[in-house]
Order: structure tokens, then sequence, then C-alpha cells
């Protein structure tokens, strides 16, 4: 039926009615077709919330307050909670504020792996494992899509740096994008089904995402039989006969020359002669109408589409849930946090008046007040609302303790938004600043000044420290470093950061060090440290959820979605250079990224992939490994059902992360020490014990054979592995295929 009305539709559209389907009229709406009953396609911005409007063809927001949305965790920070149903929740609350807002497509969820820390939209990517990637989209994508809202997963394929990210020609093998860099995106229109996708900026061996037909034509439509609508990142476009017969059906773009763009006024001259056929057009318009029919823009069902909302208390609250899981306590000596009661009751009364001092928290850095919604790229929102650390703690802490602030850093300050529009430069070719030039006059003058300011705000921060009796430092990175367009030139904490730290740590050894970043950090002092909280960029109630959790009210429960290496010098990419090169960069290392080369080499990171403590503890007990009885037992249809007992042993409720490892010893090919193939999320009281199981597909023990370009899974012994951390294994099995 929904076929059928397509090619109605169809029949009844001129040449010009069909370009106007396929390109951007204004920055975010393709055209309509109101004679025929054609609506156009509102898309929007929305890695971290729906971003604000704009003017169709100026890049200054409206700037009225309609457009104040609920401002989301990013996805690292989904990534971070290890909870399927965290990453669901979120994408329900994106899809109904969307569609509140009244969009079509959400651009999100962000997947690309991470591939190296610099990378300056890591913060907006989940991990840099498959399998945890694939778990998290595809719940995400069913919760976005339940508000009749299209999901946009983005961007397709091997995306993971911005250093000249239009023209950079990705170079990787068969086996590493097939086992690394494209499950991810398999799961999303496969078993998440995606509405639409969005291809990538960057060349992937030798040709551009946007007209790429081994990606978009080979694998993405005729392997996985995907008939959504592809659209492409903004200005990815660079011809119209290549990208018209590639599997892209929407071309949008930054610039205002709206019949210009090659889906515009170039695609229906290149019909006319004859250089691009009517077939490759009408197949695009299929997919437009069938995203419409599928989001009930047009159809019978157009009078039942839902009407969405934003900035309900109800977004505020899922938030809020995924910012406590989100968090991530990597380092908790001799239990001192969480900050109890106790050590925040007033001191003794004053025989005369009875006066009780206050005890007082010297709360230092600029993460603790600034608010980060309103930066990142595409990522920026307008939000209703941000709750920072500071005000966090000063909202559940009240009046009966003094909490006192200092800024410690310094910040050099930007022009305003309306001033710099970075999407207007966003297609020229943007490549870091040389590491050997020479600094000006002017330049080493205004270093000097900044200089002289971080001196005055250390030290009348280290003074604070001296007289408090508990130290909260906040810092970590900012948007002017996870940005899109632009990669960190190093993994080192930008404003002089590290010495605030070690002069803090010398006059108070029990500072609490929290970091608010979307990437790791090097931090050469976190020997001193006594405890360190990792804190992804995460939504409008961050300081709510930070405040619970250093606070003891919440239990922490997150894991790194990532490995954070100890130097930026222990990573492949640094290693074999090949990140952050204008022109081309080749993925030498191949499916060894992240853990799974740091074990292969034994290269011991700060924190491992899966790290994350808790105020409680766990045993695991009881692991059994055997063939899934209803399953069969070929091996093409093999399947292994892993089973364990967790109890808490400690002394508050709290959740564990079981992860589910397998290692192949023996095979044909070089597999890494371990593979992530399964976790669970298990909440517990104390004393409780569950029972936790896992089913584990065929898949789960495959690898990528080039020669017969299909996974494969070699018989033999396997060896299950589960644990709290990718070092943390605690019991392991084997099992024959």
């Amino acid at each position: 039926m929904q076929e059928q009305l397509i090619e109605q539709i169809l029949e009844t559209l001129t040449l010009e009615e069909k370009s106007a389907m396929l390109h951007g009229v204004t920055f975010f709406r393709s055209g309509a077709v109101e004679e025929k009953g054609i609506p156009a396609v509102e898309t929007s911005d929305g890695p971290m919330g729906v971003r604000n409007e704009f003017p169709g063809d100026s890049w200054i927001p409206v700037g009225i307050s309609d457009d104040y949305v609920s401002y989301l965790p990013s996805n690292s920070a989904v990534a971070a909670t290890w909870n399927r149903e965290r990453a669901y929740a979120g994408g329900q609350v994106l899809g109904e504020e969307a569609r509140g807002r009244g969009k079509d497509v959400i651009l999100a969820p962000g997947i690309n792996i991470k591939r190296d820390p610099l990378c300056g939209r890591n913060f907006e990517y989940m991990s840099e494992d498959p399998y945890l990637v694939e778990e998290l989209a595809v719940p995400m994508i069913q919760g976005i899509q339940e508000s009749d809202v299209a999901a946009c997963v983005k961007h397709f394929a091997a995306n993971s740096q911005e250093t000249d990210r239009i023209w950079v020609d990705t170079i990787v093998d068969e086996r590493t994008l097939r086992e690394i860099y494209l499950p991810g995106f398999k799961a999303a229109v496969q078993r998440g089904k995606s509405y639409s996708l969005m291809n990538a900026y960057n060349k992937l061996n030798g040709e551009h995402c946007s007209e790429n037909k081994a990606l978009l034509n080979r694998i993405l439509r005729e392997e996985w039989g995907y008939d959504g609508a592809v659209i492409s990142d903004w200005g990815s476009v660079h011809t119209t006969r290549q990208a018209a017969e590639s599997a892209l059906d929407m071309e949008m773009s930054v610039t205002t020359n709206f019949d210009e763009y090659y889906f515009a006024r170039p695609l229906i001259e290149a019909v006319e002669k004859g250089e691009v056929s009517m077939e490759a057009v009408d197949e695009k318009v299929r997919n437009i109408l069938r995203l419409m029919l599928r989001l009930k823009m047009i159809g019978p069902e157009s009078g039942e589409r839902k009407q969405g909302a934003y900035n309900i208390p109800e977004h505020r609250e899922s938030i809020r849930a995924t910012a406590r899981e989100a968090i991530v306590l990597l380092k908790n000596e001799d239990g001192l946090l969480p900050i109890t009661p106790e050590r925040l009751e007033k001191g003794a009364p004053h025989p005369l008046t009875g006066y009780r001092k206050k005890k007082r928290i010297a709360v230092i850095g600029r993460n603790a007040e600034h608010m980060h919604s309103g930066g990142g790229g595409s990522a920026e929102i307008k939000a209703l609302y941000e709750i920072s650390p500071l005000m966090g703690l000063k909202i559940q802490l009240g009046g009966n303790v003094d909490i006192q602030y200092a800024p410690g850093y310094y910040i050099p300050g930007k022009k305003d938004v309306n001033e710099v529009n970075w999407q207007e430069t966003s297609l020229e070719r943007q490549v870091n600043r040389r590491k050997d030039q020479e600094e000006t006059a002017e330049e080493a003058k205004q270093r000097q000044e900044i200089e002289n300011q971080r001196k005055a705000l250390r030290e009348e921060a280290v003074a604070l420290a001296r007289t408090a009796d508990e130290v909260i430092f906040v810092g970590g990175l900012n948007h002017d470093y996870d940005v899109e367009g632009w990669d960190r030139d190093s993994m080192k904490l930008p404003y002089a950061q590290d010495q605030l730290i070690e002069e803090l740590l010398a006059v108070k050894p029990d500072t609490i060090i929290v970091m608010v970043a979307g990437s790791p950090v090097e931090m050469p002092w976190r020997e001193k440290a006594r405890a360190i909280v990792w804190n992804y960029y995460a939504g409008m109630e961050t300081g709510n959820a930070l405040a619970e959790v250093l606070l003891g009210r919440v239990c922490p429960s997150g894991k790194l979605p990532e490995t954070f290496p100890a130097l930026y010098d222990d990573t492949v990419t640094a290693k074999n250079g090949e990140f952050g090169k204008p022109e081309k960069v080749i993925f030498k290392e191949g499916i060894f990224v992240g853990y799974r080369y740091y074990e292969k080499e034994r290269i011991r990171p700060a924190f491992a992939f899966g790290h994350g403590l808790s105020y409680t503890s766990f045993a695991y007990d009881h692991l059994q490994v055997e063939m899934d009885p209803e399953r069969g037992k070929e091996l093409e249809d093999a399947a292994v059902r892993v089973s364990l007992e967790v109890t808490n042993t400690g002394a508050v409720a709290g959740a564990e992360i079981v992860q589910c490892y397998v290692a192949d010893p023996v095979c044909c090919v070089e597999r890494p020490v371990k593979e992530l193939k399964g976790f669970a999320k298990v909440f517990l009281e104390p004393g409780e014990t569950k029972q936790v199981s896992m089913v584990l597909p065929r898949r789960a023990f495959a690898f990528y054979d080039v020669e017969r370009h299909e996974f494969v899974v070699e018989p033999g012994e396997f060896t299950v592995l589960v644990g709290s951390a990718s070092d943390r294994i605690w019991q392991q099995e084997t099992v024959e295929l």
C-alpha cells in the first residue's frame, strides 16, 4: 500500500519538483511541492538537544524565546552509563522535543568510533568499541522515532578527525572497516530501523562519502537492504553526476546559493543533458516520500502524527537520571568520597552564644560555574537552564555550609556568537596551527598578560584552599577544545590547570578532583590525588547529579566507554603518526583501536576501558558458559549462554556493570587479546544477589575474512571472560564451537 502510494505520487511530479525535494531551500529545510500536497522536510541539529532557530538564509539566531530547550547529556555521557534503558530514555526525550519544535529529522546520534583522544568531536560520540556503540545506538534511535521524528545517524563512515575534515582521504582496509567502523551503522539501520542516515565529510579510500558507491550503494543499499533516506552532511556534496549516481538522497549545505546546490539547477540540467538518469532521481524521491510516510507527514496516517513536547518536567527528570549514572568515579583512596554529613557538621557551640561555625567548602575551578550548553559547534543549543556544579552543591547543601568559590584559572574571552559564525567558514580547509610556528611580539605580550592573570587567580585559589575544611576542584575542558571543526593539539589540560592542581594538592592533599570534559586528558598528578571524578558533559542537571554523587546521595555507577591513556605518546596514533594529518590519513593500526591496542602492546593506561568505581563492592560467583540449548549447535547458528551471580557485598545500594569479553587464543588471523561482546547493568541492595545472564550469538566469536568477504567463526576453543573492567577480569571459562 505504502509503495503503491509512493509510485502514484511520483508519476505526478515534474523534474523541477523532484529536484526541489532533494536539496535544501533554507539551511534546515528541503523544498516542498505544495500543489501536490508534499511538505518540506524540517531538520535540526540535535546531539544534545534541538538547536535554536535560524532564519532560512542567515546563521544569526532568530533570537526569540520559544526555542529554549532541554539540554541533554552528550553521547559520551550516555555511553558512560552502559545502560541501554538510559540510551532509550535519552532518545525519547530528544525525539519528543524535536517533534515539539516541529522538526521531522533530528541529526543524531553521532556514533563514530573514538580512534584518537584528540578528535574535536569525540564528546558527541559514544565509544572506541563497536559493540558498545551498537548496543546503545539502537535503543536511542528507537526512542527518538517513537515521536514520529526520524533519527539521522551520523557520520557514515570512518570519520575520526576534524582536521581537513572536508577533504582528508581516510584509508581503511576492509577487515578494519567491517569489524570496527561499520558495525554501529549496520545495527542502526537493521536493528534500530533508523529512518535516515548522514554521510561523513571525509573521503573513504579515495572517494568522498557523499558519492562513495562502495559505501552507499553496495554496502548500505545492497548488502544491508536499507531503504531509508540518506542526507548529506552540510556542505559535503562536491559533484552532481557522481553524487546523483550514488545512493545519496538529499543535499544540505551552509551557503545561501540554494538554487546552485548540486541537486538543484545543476541536477535538472544534468538530467536534461542525459548525464544523469531520471531513474536515479526517482529512486531518491522514493526514499524521501517513504521517509514522509513513515513520519506520518503524508498518507492515510498523517492526521495521527504525534505532537511532541519540550521543556516538560518529565524530560528534566530523565536527563537527571542519566546524568547520575554517567558520572565515573576514577579513584577513591581510603574512601575519601563521599563527603558524608558527619564531615559537614558544624563545629562545637560557642560557650557564651551557642554559635556553631559552619564548615567551609572551597570550590575551585572555572568548570565549577562554566556553562557548556552553548558551544561545541552543531551540538550547541539554547538551554532552558543549566545547573553548574557550584550551583548544584549550593542547592543541595543550603545555608548550613559555607561554600566559597574561586575560579583558579583564567580563560581568554571569545567574540560574541553574533559576530563570528563558524558555519560560514566551516567548508574552508582547516588545519591546526603548526607547533613550530614562531610567536609574534603581540602574541608574546598577550601570553604574558594571560600568565599574570593566571598566577593571580592561582594564588587566590590556593589561599582559599588553605582555610577550607573540604576542597573540590572542578576543571577539565570546555567547548574551546571539545568542538566541531578542530582537533586538540595535545592531551594536556589547558589554562595551566596542572600547576594549579599540583599546588592545591600540596596544601590540601585531600582535594577532590573533578574533571568535566568530553575526551581524555593527561593527569600527571593522578598518583597524588586521592579522589578523581570524571564527568562528561551531562546536560542541564549536571550540577545536581554531580552534587548527589559527591555527597553520597547517589552511588556512582558509570564506567569509561573509552581508554584513558596515561600519555598521548602511548596512543597508537601518536606512534604511527596517522592522526590529524591533512589530505590523507592511513589507519595503519587496523583493528587495534583503543583497548585492543593497549592490551596487544601491554601498555598500561591511566584508566582502562570499562573502569569505574563505586561506593560499594561486588562479588562475582558461579560463572557458567555453555551452548544455548534454544539455539542450534551447528556453527552457523551457534549461541553461547553466559550466566553468573553478582552480589553487593558493601553497605550501600549500587549498580554494577558486568562486562563480558571473548578471546580467541588460536586463530588463522591476528585477533585482539579480547573483545567486548556482552554487558549487563544490575542494581543491587546491600547483601543482595542477582543472577545475570547474557547470550552471545555466533557473531560474538567471528572475525571478518577478507578472502571470503564475510564474517566467519573458526572452530575451536574460545575463552569467555567476565569482569568489572577490561583490566579487572574476575572469572573466565572456555567453550568449544
